[in-house]
């Protein structure tokens, strides 16, 4: 990429199973609130704001509309994006490449709590065909799961030693959701939802909120000591129906990926990068995506998840916050991850701290058995 895009601010609420007492903009405020501290920038001063939000989770038609008054968008800018939250970050990084706006807010927020999580996810599939099946979410989920699980010989115990690590990380994160010290057994042990996916091989119902501030490279360096830099950005999708794809791979992520690397000059991503935060709403998403991302071969990602390479002081320590598995809304995921990514890179991640991070990569997706994939590279 010529010129660069700097991240100068980042903010998150604390996670929670649910926030009855605030409605959507006034928990998306407490985000924007600090990041607008953090830089002295006003609600004014923003050329443009990109928020993400989703009608079915808020409970109304066109849900950005509710937002607008807190993101500074009357009488101005404003994008909604209705995915995943990363796809956020790329349209404002898009939009000051055009040269068209040079100071962008985002925004991010949801409230699983007050919705109904399976057929919310039910209304994202096809009307005629397979609506009316009764699929969501995680009973796509299983299939997939399945489907890897027999291909590739991927096991349960190495999905729940997925939980165990991810949950464990979110001790040292004081917004995390559930952090939990748990064990194999206790994963394996836990309540079947839809097999082989038990309870806890899932992420919490979450409600909360993030928010950023965006800048071109010259209004980048004014506002913040150390901007971090998107170095390289990529998505794609897969196919809509899923007998249309083989669930054991994830082709989207891997081209995403690889276009990700080659913007950021990243040959070997295992051995360049020092960071990632990845999305991971079931456990088995976690090899499969290491897979996605070439971090492994196909089909082992599961010894790649057992190996110390992803622990905190490994060669590459993946999910130091404790990740979706501990507690993020569907939409806010994949900025958080790209939030978390920026805090290591500024040397601001407390107990989380990777050591000396210089390169990181943040992972977002959406869709049932990830449809779409999104990745990006950053640097400090």
């Amino acid at each position: 990429m010529g010129e660069r895009v700097g991240i100068v601010a980042v903010a998150q609420t604390k996670y929670s199973a649910a926030r009855p007492e605030v409605n959507e903009e006034e928990m998306a405020y407490e985000a924007i609130k600090k990041v607008l501290e953090e830089t002295g920038v006003t609600l004014s001063e923003i050329d443009s704001a990109v928020t993400c939000s989703q009608d079915f989770w808020d409970g109304r038609t066109i849900s950005s509309m509710n937002i607008q008054h807190v993101v500074g968008a009357h009488l101005s800018h404003e994008d909604n994006i209705s995915e995943d939250g990363i796809n956020a970050v790329y349209a404002a990084m898009a939009q000051i490449l055009s040269g068209h706006h040079d100071l962008i807010l985002l925004e991010a927020h949801t409230k699983e709590s007050q919705a109904d999580k399976s057929l919310v996810e039910n209304a994202a599939l096809d009307a005629i065909f397979m609506r009316k099946i009764g699929l969501d979410f995680t009973s796509a989920a299983a299939l997939q799961a399945k489907r890897y699980m027999y291909k590739y010989g991927i096991t349960p115990e190495q999905c729940a030693k997925v939980v165990v690590r991810n949950r464990a990380n979110a001790k040292n994160n004081p917004l995390a959701q559930e952090p939990l010290d748990l064990t194999v057994d206790d994963v394996l042990g836990s309540r079947m939802v839809a097999p082989p996916i038990r309870f806890l091989d899932m992420k919490p119902i979450s409600d909360g909120a993030c928010a950023m501030i965006m800048a071109s490279e010259s209004r980048a360096k004014k506002l913040a000591e150390k901007p971090i830099w998107i170095m390289g950005a990529s998505n794609c999708y897969e196919a809509h129906y899923l007998g249309d794809r083989d669930l054991a791979d994830c082709d989207a992520l891997i081209k995403a990926a690889q276009k990700a690397y080659s913007m950021a000059g990243i040959d070997n991503p295992l051995k360049e990068l020092d960071v990632a935060e990845v999305s991971t709403e079931y456990s088995y998403q976690e090899p499969l995506w290491l897979e996605g991302l070439g971090l492994c071969d196909r089909g082992e990602g599961g010894k790649l998840v057992e190996s110390g390479t992803v622990k905190m002081g490994g060669r590459l320590p993946l999910n130091p916050s404790g990740g979706v598995l501990a507690g993020n809304p569907n939409g806010v995921a994949g900025m958080a991850r790209v939030i978390e990514a920026t805090l290591q890179l500024r040397g601001e991640a407390g107990s989380m701290q990777v050591k000396g991070a210089k390169l990181a990569l943040a992972h977002g997706y959406t869709g049932m058995c990830g449809q779409h994939q999104a990745v990006m590279i950053l640097g400090n």
